[in-house]
């Protein structure tokens, strides 16, 4: 974990979030502050943009819980959590969240550094993982828009369905466009001025 990095502990407990703070900045982080009121903490968090976030809870309840999972899941940053007593339920509720590290019962000040290591390395790779399937998900609607659009054209203009990919592909490099999205532009005109139906279905 780099040195440069900001990171913001949240804590109502003083004497526990010192004991985080100063276990970072003895592994050399520099750039560390402490938030004690979890009210508009989303607001908090926008303003100050910390790299990760570690949330101190000690004995949360089932509010002070929901609420700081309902944070987790809008905020997309590394997030280590402690707690000092936990269940199964809990736990599999703060993963869903978003917290990338969940730790009972471990608050130590030697812990502290390796505990957010980890946490970012699960950050970064379920974000690889997230952004993967996400180009999978966008490929595959691609594919089937494109196969629409040159439906359109094969049936427009009389062109052979490697002409219609063809002219496709080179107004694309012609817009510096994606392909995909220059056949929806296609699609959208052929549905208002020539009455086409799209149902996201292969034509």
């Amino acid at each position: 974990m780099s040195p440069d990095l900001s990171i913001l502990i949240l804590d109502e407990n003083r004497i526990r979030a010192a004991i985080i703070e100063t276990g970072l900045r003895e592994a050399g982080h520099t750039r560390v502050s402490i938030v004690s009121d979890m009210n508009g903490i989303v607001r908090r968090i926008a303003e100050t943009a910390p790299d990760v976030i570690v949330i101190d809870l000690e004995n949360p309840n089932r509010d002070q819980l929901e609420h700081v999972l309902q944070m987790s899941r809008v905020v997309e940053r590394p997030i280590a959590m402690f707690v000092d007593r936990s269940d199964t339920e809990m736990m599999a509720s703060a993963i869903e969240a978003g917290v990338s590290a969940y730790v009972v019962d471990g608050l130590r000040q030697d812990r502290v550094k390796p505990i957010l290591d980890m946490a970012i390395a699960r950050f970064n790779a379920y974000s690889r993982l997230k952004s993967e399937l996400e180009d999978t998900r966008r490929a595959l609607e691609d594919r089937k828009v494109i196969d629409r659009a040159k439906a359109i054209l094969i049936r427009t203009r009389g062109l052979t369905e490697d002409e219609a990919h063809h002219l496709l592909r080179r107004t694309a490099m012609q817009q510096s466009a994606r392909m995909g999205d220059v056949a929806r532009a296609l699609v959208a005109s052929a549905e208002l001025l020539l009455g086409e139906k799209s149902t996201g279905d292969e034509p």
